[in-house]
This record gives structure tokens, C-alpha cells and sequence, in this order.
């Protein structure tokens, strides 16, 4: 009996044990499949550095060159963008493109340059296709291509931004929209600092180096603090704060048989209006020696002696001269 007991015990042992192996792998863990992080979510922004503003609207002129800078974020490597220019409804650009990383790698970026031939509204996209790293964008934005063709009386975005482009190089124009006396004015003041004569008509040549900021006037006494400098060569008066140009005009100075007298001098007198002979809003450095306005202020050397500016500029440079600022003439 116990020898039978003793075989039953050793017949059960094996069972057991192939019961608990069973159990240990029942409960041993399993690997976990791997989960993809989502797409980023991208933010694109689409900027126009060369283009121009008028009322905060961009805006170029046919066949100026244009640059598109556009930004992602964040940077995702390997993506692709799709960018589009449409003049209208005609396509004037199309490329694909790969983004490149920032010196960072906290966003991309990409630029292209386009130009279009014609007037009109053009309008950029940059669609990007959603992949596994980067969601799906498509951003816009426009400018409008101005038309050039101005002439005296005119109006329009095309006016405001040649004002614009004129005051930022410091000649004197009261920006009011209508291509009129004081644009005609600046433009003649601009076309001499250009030495290419005497005019105030736009041409092509002057729109192109109006907008590439062509054109300063060159500071021969800064040390003289607030003071003007008379360029009898150019015809041209200055407003000047120490080395930086306030305001530019043009005037006719002394005919041949009555030069006007050069060298440094200072306003010692200050008249206001008209006086009997003319003169108008009088600023005198010399004896009888003035700057005012007078009519005519022709575009060559016409006066007795003074510097004579058009009667519109006259008011404007009285208020900003005082009595001690320097005045230096010269050619």
C-alpha cells in the first residue's frame, strides 16, 4: 500500500509542475505595439520685405523684382511646400520647394522672388500636403502692382507712394495725394541732387531710383549744429540738424551780373510776409542778403542776390529758421 502511495506521489509531481509553467506563462507580460506621435500643427506666415506700403497695403510696380520670405513653425525635416502667384487669375509663379531648417531649428523657412509685367492684384499661397510629421496649411496674402502712368493732377496709391518715397529722402513735399505744384517741386529738387536737369515729370529712371532710396544730399558743415546750407551748384537749399538732412528745396540764387555771396554767415533778421519789393516770409544772413520767397523762383539763377525758393516752400522754411542758425553758401 505505501509502495503504491509512493507511485501515485511520483506519477503527480510532473503535473504539477506542468500546471504552474502553464500559469507563468499566462501571466507573463506581452510587448506593447509602438505609438506614432501625432503631426505637428503648423502656424505659416508670409512675409514681402521689398514691397512698399501705402495705407498699410503692400504694393510694387510692374517689373521691380519682389521677394517672398515665408515661415514655419515649427521645423519638421523633409517637408514640402507648394507655392502659387496668381496676377488675377493667371498664374505667374509655380514651384515646389523644400524647407530649410532656421540656424535655431525652431522653424523653416524658404524665399522665392517673383515679378510681374503687368498692372494688377497678385495674390501668393503656400499649401503644404499633411504627412505624418506635419499637419496640412495653405496661407495666403496679396499686393497690388501700381500703374505708373502720372502726370499732373493725378491721384491714386501710385501718387501717394512717389510722395512718400520724396519725403523719405527729405525733400520738402506736403504728402496731399494729387501729383501737383509741391510733387512737381520735389521731383525738380530731386532731379537736380541727381544732376539730370531741371524737369518735374516722372520717367522710368526716376520711379526706379526713387525706390531704391538713390539720392542724399551731402553735409558739408555738420558741425554748425541746426543751420542750412545754401548748394548753389545743385540750386538747392537744406534745412540740416547736425549731420542729418531735415528738408530739401529748390531755389534760383543770384544771376551772373548779381552773385549771391557765399560763405558762413547767420539769420539776423526775420520778416514775416510781403515786403514792398516781393519779398516773401524773409530770412536775412547778410545785409540785404535773404532767403524768401519770391514769384518767379525760376529752376536757374535768376534773383538779385538772395536765395529765392517758390512761394508755396517760403512759409515752411521761416518757421524752422531762427535768428543765430548758420547759414553756409557755397558751390
Amino acid at each position: 500500500m505505501l509502495a503504491c502511495l509512493g507511485a501515485l506521489v511520483a506519477f503527480a509531481a510532473p503535473a504539477s509542475a506542468a500546471t504552474n509553467a502553464t500559469s507563468a506563462a499566462a501571466t507573463a507580460p506581452t510587448s506593447a505595439t509602438p505609438v506614432s506621435p501625432p503631426p505637428a500643427r503648423a502656424s505659416a506666415t508670409i512675409y514681402l520685405p521689398d514691397a512698399f506700403f501705402v495705407s498699410r497695403n503692400p504694393v510694387t510696380v510692374p517689373k521691380r523684382v519682389l521677394h517672398v520670405a515665408v515661415v514655419v513653425r515649427p521645423y519638421v525635416p523633409d517637408q514640402w511646400v507648394t507655392v502659387r502667384a496668381l496676377l488675377g487669375r493667371r498664374a505667374i509663379k509655380s514651384e515646389r520647394l523644400l524647407l530649410d531648417p532656421s540656424p535655431s531649428d525652431t522653424y523653416g523657412r524658404f524665399n522665392v522672388a517673383l515679378s510681374s509685367s503687368a498692372v494688377g492684384r497678385v495674390t501668393i499661397s503656400v499649401a503644404h500636403a499633411a504627412t505624418p510629421a506635419l499637419q496640412r496649411f495653405d496661407v495666403t496674402r496679396s499686393f497690388a502692382v501700381l500703374n505708373e502712368n502720372v502726370s499732373f493732377g493725378s491721384t491714386g496709391p501710385f501718387v501717394d507712394l512717389i510722395q512718400q518715397r520724396l519725403a523719405a529722402l527729405h525733400f520738402y513735399i506736403p504728402q496731399t495725394g494729387v501729383y501737383d505744384q509741391g510733387t512737381g517741386l520735389a521731383l525738380d529738387a530731386y532731379h537736380r541732387l541727381l544732376r539730370w536737369g531741371t524737369y518735374q515729370t516722372l520717367d522710368g529712371r526716376t520711379v526706379s531710383f526713387l525706390l531704391d532710396g538713390f539720392g542724399a544730399f551731402k553735409v558739408r558743415d555738420p558741425h554748425d549744429g541746426k543751420h542750412v546750407e545754401g548748394d548753389l551748384t545743385d540750386q538747392l537749399l537744406a534745412l540740416i540738424n547736425g549731420d542729418q538732412v531735415y528738408r530739401i528745396y529748390p531755389i534760383s540764387s543770384g544771376k551772373p551780373s548779381t552773385p549771391t555771396i557765399l560763405g558762413h554767415f547767420q539769420v539776423y533778421s526775420k520778416v514775416a510776409g510781403y515786403l514792398p519789393d516781393g519779398m516773401y516770409y524773409s530770412n536775412f544772413f547778410y545785409g540785404g542778403y535773404a532767403i524768401h520767397g519770391y514769384d518767379p523762383a525760376p529752376d536757374y539763377p535768376a534773383s538779385h542776390g538772395c536765395m529765392r525758393l517758390p512761394i508755396v516752400d517760403a512759409i515752411s522754411v521761416y518757421q524752422w529758421l531762427k535768428i543765430g542758425n548758420v547759414v553756409d553758401v557755397y558751390y
